[in-house]
């Protein structure tokens, strides 16, 4: 009886040892992934302690893929070292969605007349540039997901792809009745400067610098214009279907709360809000998936270690899950 009692006590010390030997080797090369570099020691210690907790509730959850019980997995990334909280703040704004449907133009409806597509992807199109990194110190989302949903409209009017300048954004439209530069902003105000200024730069010529800077707009540089904003209706999964089938990759407004440490699969969160959004991405496709049901496949500005090289498959047709039609935009060009 002593023999197996201390069997099984050295199985569960080997175990433990194991698992923490897998830790010190994953924390080792987090630190080189991703040029993690901290000013002291007890900082270093802090980050390693976030990131192992990450590292065990990620594991957990996987477990849960594994056994059928979740739609999705999880995996390490940039904001692993970083408590909730943090990354809430760092990455997250709350958007007033309220106050901005009094900045829009036009409302859209899906037609009666015509069924969309079961699925489709604008990036076979070649609708879709590359993803983009906004950084850790710049709540810039909200000018990636103007500047994604007009270079698809664009695209689809007029047959050429653009990538367009989110930096001219943060510098040019950061007072009233504008955004916030890196403090957050709104799709529909962001289009209103566009609209105001005839025109936004192209990425080429005013490239991405993840802080605010003096504005440096060029009229000789100008990559796309808009006539108008519309807001999809209703609040309904059904003509946000229409409108990225019909007409090209939309803006959106979600609850991002917990996208920190999202890898891949179907993101199924029943607790995700239809109403605190704070988050803007742009939708460029939908579709099925036999594991995780309807999604839309959603393009993100975390960079492509983030997701699915930058993308996220979210749930679709559950009830506006994380308010993705809450707030859908997409400009007239």
């Amino acid at each position: 009886m002593k023999t197996l009692i201390l069997f099984v006590a050295l199985v569960g010390y080997t175990q433990a040892l194991s698992y923490s030997d897998v830790l010190e080797e994953e924390w080792n090369r987090f630190q080189l992934d991703y040029t993690k570099f901290y000013q002291t020691e007890d900082e270093a210690l802090l980050r390693r302690l976030i990131f192992e907790d990450n590292k065990r509730m990620i594991d957990n959850h996987n477990r849960r893929f594994m056994a059928g019980k979740e739609s999705y997995e999880m995996g390490v990334n940039q904001f692993t070292d970083l408590l909730p909280k943090e990354f809430q703040s760092q990455m997250l704004s709350s958007l007033n969605i309220t106050e901005a449907e009094d900045l829009i133009d036009f409302r859209y409806t899906a037609p009666r007349d015509v069924d969309p597509p079961s699925s489709i992807d604008w990036r076979a199109q070649g609708a879709v540039t590359p993803v983009m990194d906004q950084g850790e110190n710049c709540e810039s989302c909200w000018a990636f997901a103007t500047t994604g949903t007009l270079e698809g409209q664009t695209f689809v009017t007029t047959g050429r792809l653009v990538q367009l300048s989110a930096q001219n954004l943060v510098d040019c439209s950061s007072d009233e009745p504008y955004n916030n530069n890196c403090g957050g902003g709104l799709v529909a105000r962001a289009l209103r400067y566009i609209m105001d200024n005839r025109g936004i730069n192209t990425e080429s010529s005013y490239p991405y610098q993840g802080t605010m800077q003096q504005c440096r707009y060029d009229s000789r540089n100008i990559g796309a214009t808009v006539q108008g904003r519309f807001l999809v209706e209703d609040k309904s999964e059904a003509n946000l279907a229409a409108v990225t089938a019909f007409h090209g990759p939309v803006s959106v407004a979600v609850d991002g709360t917990d996208l920190q440490n999202y890898s891949s699969g179907v993101y199924n969160n029943p607790h995700c809000s239809e109403t605190k959004l704070n988050h803007a991405m742009v939708v460029v496709g939908y579709g099925n998936d036999k594991i995780g049901g309807d999604y839309w496949l959603v393009k993100n500005s975390w960079g492509t270690t983030w997701g699915e090289s930058g993308y996220i498959r979210m749930s679709r047709n559950r009830n506006n899950q994380c308010g993705i039609a809450s707030f859908a935009v997409f400009p007239m060009v």
